[in-house]
């Protein structure tokens, strides 16, 4: 009896420890941390130069490898229109290397900024970035997606997908955080809230 409860205290404590790791993202009414970054064309883009033209929404996606990324990120492209017709920016964050990020602008004819999120500086600060663990890394490469390829020296680690709104004052007055990669918040919600 002691051995059992002695297994379940350590079992507990290990899920309260895995608990505080994960990533929670950062909250509703929060100040948005600033961050630059460069986009698919060399620009340095900054929340901070682009909040002063209004609400910026911040998209964070896994890859170019990702099914449910691309037609989120070819959503907001289509849509793309509407939030700035809201006064709003739109700019995507992915760990994914420069080269794979021309991928997804191949796939969902993006025109706004995709930031590489070097070091996942961002990621990090948006509090979304999680390791990989090893059964999935190899998982996914079953499927021919070595994280360490198409994140280079970010290697197997990931956003949770993330939309968050920021308000031209800098604070997030909406976010849409889930660890099931396959829930995205739709374009008209996000209208709704800008």
């Amino acid at each position: 009896m002691k051995a059992l409860h002695i297994i379940i205290t350590n079992l507990l404590l290990s899920m309260a420890v895995i608990g505080q790791t994960a990533p929670q993202g950062l909250r509703v009414n929060d100040k948005a941390p600033d961050f630059t970054g460069k986009d698919q064309n060399g620009k340095n883009i900054s929340l901070k130069s682009e909040l002063k033209n209004g609400a910026v929404v911040v998209v964070f996606y896994r890859g170019q490898w990702c099914p449910y990324c691309n037609r989120q990120l070819k959503a907001l492209q289509d849509s793309l229109s509407f939030i700035k017709e809201k006064g709003a920016t739109l700019i995507a964050v992915s760990p994914e290397k420069p080269t794979n990020i021309s991928k997804t602008i191949e796939k969902t004819k993006a025109t706004y900024p995709i930031l590489f999120d070097d070091s996942l500086k961002i990621m990090k600060r948006y509090d979304v970035a999680y390791k990989v663990d090893n059964p999935t890394i190899e998982k996914y490469k079953k499927y021919g997606i070595d994280f360490y390829d198409v994140n280079g020296s970010n290697g197997a680690s990931l956003p949770v997908p993330t939309v968050y709104i920021i308000n031209k004052e800098g604070i997030i007055i909406f976010k849409h955080f889930d660890p099931d990669f396959k829930k995205r918040v739709s374009v008209q919600e996000l209208l709704f809230h800008l």
